[in-house]
């Protein structure tokens, strides 16, 4: 059985008397890679043959050099959407948009 705790940020809350709605998404912190360092690892990945590799970098990182650097957050997040009680969502805290949870992720 494998245990996966992960961090969730409160984007959304829906209350509707009875129950409560809340929108969650991973809180992690995103790594910056620029569009550049990916097509190059993509070259990388693609060709095997490491005298084409070494004569293929220099070039395109010259081409890859005139134009504008796009930097592009990589990572897929995981968004939950729960729905609970308002009496199990009073027994929590009440937790506001913007603050976070830890929910635990296992099979059973």
């Amino acid at each position: 059985m494998q245990d996966d705790s992960a961090r969730f940020k409160i984007t959304q809350l829906t209350d509707t008397g009875s129950s409560v709605t809340l929108a969650l998404s991973e809180d992690v912190e995103l790594e910056m890679v620029s569009q550049q360092q990916m097509m190059l690892e993509a070259v990388d990945r693609a060709v095997a043959d490491k005298e084409v590799k070494e004569q293929l970098k220099p070039i395109l990182e010259a081409l890859l050099r005139s134009q504008p650097q796009t930097v592009i957050k990589t990572y897929s997040q995981t968004v939950i959407q729960i729905t609970m009680p308002k009496r199990r969502y009073e027994k929590i805290g009440s937790p506001r948009v913007g603050e976070k949870l830890t929910i635990d992720i296992r099979k059973v």
